[in-house]
């Protein structure tokens, strides 16, 4: 996927799932505001295979209850 999408069309596209953006472009205040997809589901094992420079990594829905993000 070499087209560059809005988060807004990302959001649309890929609904409660993770999606690994490259490229990505922030706004003065760093929110994301749009990217290339390079891989959205199970993109941890994406992410070690294509190691981008430059990356964003996003959750597109609602987090379960008593869920945490480690980092």
């Amino acid at each position: 996927m070499d087209e560059v999408l809005t988060i807004e069309q990302i959001e649309a596209q890929f609904p409660s799932e993770w999606v690994l953006i490259g490229e990505p472009r922030t706004d003065e205040r760093q929110h994301l505001i749009e990217g290339k997809v390079l891989f959205h589901a199970e993109v941890d094992r994406k992410l070690l295979e294509l190691r981008p420079s430059r990356f964003a990594l996003r959750y597109f829905g609602m987090m379960p209850e008593n869920s945490a993000i480690v980092l």
